[in-house]
């Protein structure tokens, strides 16, 4: 390997917020971390519905997304598409100077399945770069299984975590936190302008899943 594991900073004593922590990847990637003894906790445009969200985790703590954003040290955009672009412009502020992680798919689907849909930016993660000029955003976690993360019985979530940024510090800090969850890790995989085609993928795994009843993955090999 070219670079390992160690090579990565130590991000143990992060806390992480997650926006739209309610769903189910939001939810997920909580549980997760919360198991990784970070301090973890979920926004939601209610605060009493993220609250509800916390409680099924346990050991996680739901508030509103401005709270969030304003404590957490490294926060993760884990909402609906549609609300992408409104949500982050309210929360400017408070995610200035922040590493803001997102893994927002934008896809629509109709009878033939899930597709890609365009955006002016490029990308989900380019659209978050431009509405906060001050955050350092890094694209990851697009491709993680909810129903795995979920999954009480699923030890380890085999799979590579792919990341991209043209920070690089802050891609660090990100493969380090994909790195906490056991079975995964962090690849560095380019810069933010290439984050469409990744978001995309999302599309054909969603197909591979549904073809072969799977939580398909992805695996990068000789790295």
């Amino acid at each position: 390997m070219a670079e390992h594991i160690t090579d990565l900073p130590d991000v143990a004593g992060l806390s992480i917020g997650i926006l739209g922590g309610t769903g189910d990847q939001g939810k997920g990637l909580a549980r997760r971390f919360s198991l990784a003894g970070h301090q973890v906790l979920i926004g939601s445009r209610s605060a009493e519905r993220a609250r509800e969200a916390a409680e099924s985790i346990g050991d996680v703590r739901g508030t509103d997304n401005a709270a969030v954003a304003a404590e957490a040290d490294v926060v993760i955009v884990a909402v609906p598409w549609d609300g992408h672009r409104a949500l982050l412009e309210s929360l400017r502020e408070p995610l200035d100077g922040k590493i803001v992680v997102d893994c927002v798919n934008p896809l629509g689907f109709d009878k033939q399945g899930a597709y890609a849909l365009p955006v002016e930016e490029g990308s989900a993660a380019q659209q978050a770069a431009a509405v906060l000029p001050g955050s350092r955003v890094v694209a990851a976690f697009h491709h993680v299984s909810a129903v795995l993360l979920l999954d009480p019985s699923v030890e380890e979530i085999e799979l590579d975590v792919l990341v991209l940024g043209d920070d690089r510090e802050a891609t660090d800090v990100v493969r380090a936190l994909a790195s906490r969850i056991p079975g995964a890790r962090g690849v560095y995989a380019g810069r933010l302008r290439n984050a469409h085609q990744i978001e995309a993928l999302t599309a054909n795994l969603i197909s591979i899943n549904r073809r072969y009843k799977a939580h398909a993955g992805l695996r990068v090999t000789d790295v």
